[in-house]
């Protein structure tokens, strides 16, 4: 199971000038045949389907943990899209409704960004298709579903390249320089597991495609922080065999790569305002707030939502983060005691 916190793996920017057409091409990174989704649904279902991982536990674990990050990939495509498409339509134009969303007509945009999916990310692809379990592989076979993993990743890494080349939306660019990064130590994982058990060496092939990551701004600061190098593991107490896969040297950069046994405490989103327009999250929104402040009051809660956002408000503690210890950290401190 996926243990769920209220936060995102990078911090986001925060709603500025729409871009409803950027957004629609954004939606390839989340329903295409090489998204989040796909990388999700995929190495879920090997996890789910894996068999005789007594034997092969490291394997299955790269597998496992990749996938749990994948979870948290699919939901920083959704908040770009929403953030792009926050604005799109007027809040308060002072129009009638009938009115309020003329101006997107001769815009390049997914209608169903604005008819059916209250202007929010939806599953589908940038022609608007809709993402489909066609695109999940899990033939069974170890070293032929970890190959046809390393090839996900690596059309994944050129659809986010080429996205970045065609959005310069601040939330765009900030999304596809940290999928860029992550995605790459993924390319990364798939080929050492295929090295490690075929003597195959995929890793003479990066990067792939051939643009290095650091000629990239938005990725150079996850770089610098060392995040192109670390693997997370996506559990408090299980999944401690990736350290025997997830090893040796970096192919571009040469440092030793590390399995990080915290993925960090992550960033607080924005709170997104209401679009009545598209009547998300109502015609009336003022109208569900006062229902909430009045069932939050009636169970004892705080007046203030029991959250922590990007803007500061709201009345959580901040969530403490275990230390971050490597793997091979953790190891030699068992062994001194």
């Amino acid at each position: 199971m996926i243990h769920r916190l209220d936060r995102i793996l990078t911090e986001m920017p925060p709603p500025s000038d729409p871009d409803a057409a950027g957004a629609a091409r954004v939606q390839e990174l989340l329903g295409g045949k090489f998204g989040e989704m796909s990388t999700f649904m995929n190495y879920t279902f090997q996890s789910f389907n894996f068999r005789n991982k007594k034997a092969a536990r490291p394997f299955f674990e790269l597998i496992a943990n990749i996938a749990a990050e994948e979870f948290g990939h699919i939901e920083l495509v959704a908040v770009a899209i929403n953030t792009m498409l926050t604005g799109a339509t007027p809040t308060d134009d002072g129009k009638a409704p009938k009115d309020s969303m003329t101006q997107l007509r001769e815009m390049a945009i997914n209608p169903h960004h604005f008819i059916a999916g209250g202007q929010g990310a939806l599953c589908q692809d940038s022609r608007g298709l809709p993402w489909t379990g066609d695109n999940v592989f899990s033939s069974g076979d170890l070293v032929e579903d970890l190959t046809h993993n390393f090839f996900l990743e690596t059309g994944a890494r050129n659809n986010k390249l080429k996205v970045y080349e065609m959005c310069d939306h601040p939330a765009a660019r900030a999304l596809t320089g940290y999928l860029l990064v992550r995605g790459g130590v993924h390319q990364v994982a798939y080929a050492r597991a295929v090295e490690l058990l075929t003597g195959a060496d995929l890793s003479k092939m990066f990067p792939s495609p051939r643009i290095p990551t650091d000629k990239i701004p938005e990725s150079r600061k996850h770089m610098d922080a060392g995040r192109h190098t670390k693997l997370y593991r996506f559990s408090p107490n299980d999944y401690l065999e990736l350290a025997a896969v997830f090893n040796g040297p970096h192919p571009e950069t040469g440092e030793p790569l590390e399995v990080v046994d915290d993925p960090g405490e992550g960033f607080p989103l924005h709170d997104l305002p209401s679009q009545p327009a598209v009547f998300a999250p109502d015609y009336a929104p003022e109208e569900i707030k006062e229902i909430a402040d009045r069932l939050r009051k009636q169970a004892g809660l705080p007046d203030k939502p029991t959250a922590v956002y990007a803007d500061g408000n709201g009345s959580a503690p901040k969530r403490k983060s275990p230390a971050k210890k490597s793997t091979a950290a953790r190891k030699k401190s068992s062994a001194k005691k």
